[in-house]
């Protein structure tokens, strides 16, 4: 057994397997290579059978989403660390050392996420975890670079190891133990905001997450579910709710709440005004959703105990008030001295 197992979940994607696999048993030799199956009815299990007999097969019943699915998969692996592996990445040589090296040098690091690039327009930052995920004080999610659609030229400005908030559920590397001492990933939010979630957890637990820039993956991304499908923004809204309410410190709360309740119906407007109806009722959705589970994310949120105070990562402002009145579209334009832990 290696010290590493690098699980990639996978629901009918045989197509990513196919165009995937290839860097994942090239650059991956301090791994042992696993791969979920969250009972898919295309070819997946097979191609892999036939392909690449050395890699594991976990087997899953039903489609149990990305959060239960993962928790699943790795409920049982004996492997020190883990790697949460989108089926739609591609490795480069080297890439698993510099986060392994990382991890051995402080045992408060709990997850590292690498330097994500876009593996469609190579020379740039992809848009789900980037150079390292950030949260505002109302939920809203970022990265260096990338702020809301404004997507950034990797020219190593963001080389620099650093802690961030969270790190992007593609590529996340992660001690085993810290994994399961958090509770794993939430399975009521299914998929979506679910790796925020933890990591959140994890920094509240007195750990660390950081960003190494020296290991390098590039993402495909919209894998499963595309940008343009409703079922994405009911699941981005109502998680998101969900997240805060779990993690914020009262009583802040419901200040809080109040001001995305506002925020989220103009967005709901904002996609009327666009024509598409579908992305406006998921958002009315997401918001019944949520209010109708308040006493289960209730009592999740009362187990959320913090051992600190201070959040390495967290925006003290709004992003969106920085981004769209402030005009500032790129990370380095943010006053990290006075608003950015």
């Amino acid at each position: 057994m290696k010290q590493i197992a690098v699980v990639i979940l996978n629901w009918n994607g045989c197509h990513h397997l196919a165009r995937f696999l290839p860097s994942v048993m090239a650059h991956s030799a301090l791994a042992d290579i696993i791969v979920a199956d969250n009972a898919s009815t295309d070819n997946s299990i097979n191609y892999v059978k036939h392909h690449y007999p050395q890699i594991e097969i976990i087997r899953l019943e039903q489609n149990y989403g990305f959060a239960e699915g993962y928790n699943r998969a790795l409920k049982n692996l004996p492997h020190p660390f883990f790697v949460l592996l989108n089926s739609d990445v591609e490795l480069t040589a080297e890439w698993l050392n510099p986060m392994l090296v990382m991890m051995e040098t402080d045992d408060r690091i709990a997850a590292i996420q690498p330097k994500i690039l876009s593996y469609t327009h190579r020379s740039y930052f992809e848009y789900a975890g980037a150079a390292g995920g950030y949260l505002d004080r109302y939920g809203y999610a970022f990265c260096r670079g990338r702020l809301f659609d404004t997507i950034e030229k990797d020219e190593g400005q963001y080389d620099d190891e650093r802690e961030i908030f969270w790190a992007s559920g593609c590529a996340l590397f992660i001690r085993s133990h810290i994994y399961r001492e958090a509770g794993g990933l939430d399975a009521d939010l299914f998929a979506h905001f679910e790796e925020i979630d933890l990591c959140w957890r994890i920094k509240r637990m007195g750990y660390k997450v950081m960003y190494n820039p020296h290991s390098v993956v590039y993402h495909l991304g919209g894998g499963t579910l595309s940008a343009q499908s409703s079922y994405k923004t009911f699941l981005n809204f109502r998680n998101n709710l969900a997240v805060l309410y779990k993690n914020t410190p009262s009583p802040r709360i419901w200040g809080i709440l109040a001001v995305r309740l506002l925020a989220d119906a103009l967005a709901g407007i904002g996609y009327l005004s666009k024509g598409q109806i579908k992305n406006c009722f998921a958002i009315i959705k997401a918001h019944w959703r949520f209010f109708l589970h308040i006493r289960s994310w209730h009592s999740k949120r009362a187990k959320n105990t913090p051992r600190i105070q201070s959040l390495t990562g967290q925006y003290h402002l709004s992003i969106v008030k920085t981004y769209f009145y402030d005009k500032k579209k790129y990370f380095s334009l943010l006053n990290q001295r006075d608003h950015l832990d």
